[in-house]
Formats: structure tokens, C-alpha cells, sequence
């Protein structure tokens, strides 16, 4: 398994000449630094594809790689942005291991020699949080300047809670895979974006979700309803 995992790292170099062409690691890798199986460090992506495409707008590459006994088995090939969007499901440890792989990498594509890779585990830490920060701004760049259901229903003296409910019995959004969403009737007009976040779950690790907010033109309609 160990050697099959570093021939599967390769891929990263294959395409070194292509300019167009991003770095990418291996989930056979990944599972290998983390001290996981490959097997769940597969689940645990495919659990997070849908996601990822309805922010991201696209899905997670997926290749094929030939284990020791030489029969082709699938493998995910993810880029760094979506590497670390799939470490906000592991501890700390296993973040700063990809961190540092990514270094490394990166130091190499480059064609530059290594530097001393190894820092505290509070720098790392730290470089995954500032890499983190910047994937989530990125991901947040449409809902910049859209408004909450808290800062739109507070005039009112509602809570968002409140407005949310009241959004529900008005038949213009629902709760459904664990989030609220427009129902068809309002979709595609503009009206909303969703805004991630991360944040920590009980077991300590990192997990990312993202909530509906309003643009002006949904701003103004939820105003127009209320004032009615």
C-alpha cells in the first residue's frame, strides 16, 4: 500500500509542464497521511461532493489507480482548495500533515529547493486557519453583500428564527437537507445566496456549512411582505 501510495502522489508532477493544468493530491495519499483507510476517506467525499458543487459549482475529479495485484481501483484527485475543504473533517493533526504535504509540493513545483518545512504545531495550525480563511472568502464572495434573516426581521422585532418561520408559513422557502432553502415558486430570480462558515463539532473537529442570506432584491420582497 505504501509504495502504491507514492506512485499514486505522482500524478501531482505529471502535468507539470501544463500551466492550465492544478497541482492535485490523491485521496489514496490523503488516507495515507491521515492514518485513515482509503475506503473511508472516499465515503467521507463522496458524502461532501454535493456540497461542494452547489457552492463550488463543480464536482470532485475522479481518477483510477492500479493496486499491487494490478486491478484498477477508483481514487479521488482533489485539488488544494478542495483537499482542505475535506480536512475540515479531521483533527487538527491530520490538517497540519496535509498542510505541510501541500508545502512541500508546492516547493517542488516550483522547482525550488526545500526549506525547513517543519515549524511549531502552532504555525501550522495557524497556515491552515490563514488558508482556510482565504477559501471561505473566496466561496463568500457573492453573499458579501447580502443581508440575514436576523438584520432583515430586527426593524421588526423579530429574530431570524422568527422570520424564518414566517418565510415557511408564507410558502416561500423550506428546511430540507438540513438547511433552509427557496421552494421552486421563488428560485432563480436572484433572491438569495448561501454563506459558509465553519465551525466545531462536538468531537472537536472542523466542519463547514453554509446558511441562506438574502440579496436586496429578496430584502425587498420579504419588506414588502411584512409591511402588507
Amino acid at each position: 500500500m505504501q509504495q502504491t501510495a507514492i506512485q499514486i502522489s505522482m500524478i501531482n508532477n505529471i502535468n507539470k509542464s501544463n500551466k492550465h493544468d492544478e497541482q492535485r493530491m490523491t485521496s489514496l495519499e490523503i488516507a495515507q497521511l491521515t492514518g485513515k483507510q482509503h475506503k473511508h476517506v472516499m465515503e467521507a467525499i463522496r458524502k461532501m461532493d454535493s456540497a461542494w458543487e452547489k457552492i463550488a459549482g463543480s464536482n470532485f475529479r475522479l481518477g483510477s489507480y492500479k493496486d499491487l495485484n494490478g486491478q484498477e481501483r477508483p481514487c479521488y484527485l482533489l485539488t488544494k482548495t478542495e483537499t482542505l475543504y475535506i480536512a475540515t473533517k479531521f483533527n487538527d493533526e491530520a490538517r497540519a500533515r496535509l498542510v505541510l504535504r501541500w508545502e512541500e509540493l508546492e516547493v517542488a513545483h516550483r522547482g525550488q529547493r526545500p526549506c525547513a518545512l517543519l515549524g511549531s504545531e502552532e504555525a501550522v495550525l495557524n497556515e491552515a486557519d490563514e488558508i482556510l480563511g482565504e477559501e471561505l472568502d473566496e466561496l463568500n464572495r457573492y453573499s458579501d453583500h447580502c443581508y440575514t434573516p436576523t438584520e432583515i426581521g430586527r426593524p421588526f422585532g423579530l429574530e431570524g428564527r422568527d422570520l424564518n418561520s414566517f418565510l415557511a408559513d408564507q410558502g416561500i422557502i423550506r428546511w430540507a437537507r438540513g438547511q433552509w432553502m427557496l421552494t421552486p415558486k421563488y428560485q432563480h430570480q436572484g433572491l438569495t445566496e448561501n454563506r459558509c462558515f465553519f465551525y466545531h463539532g462536538r468531537n472537536g473537529r472542523r466542519k463547514m456549512e453554509s446558511r441562506l442570506v438574502w440579496t436586496e432584491e429578496g430584502r425587498q420582497l420579504i419588506l414588502d411582505i411584512l409591511r402588507n
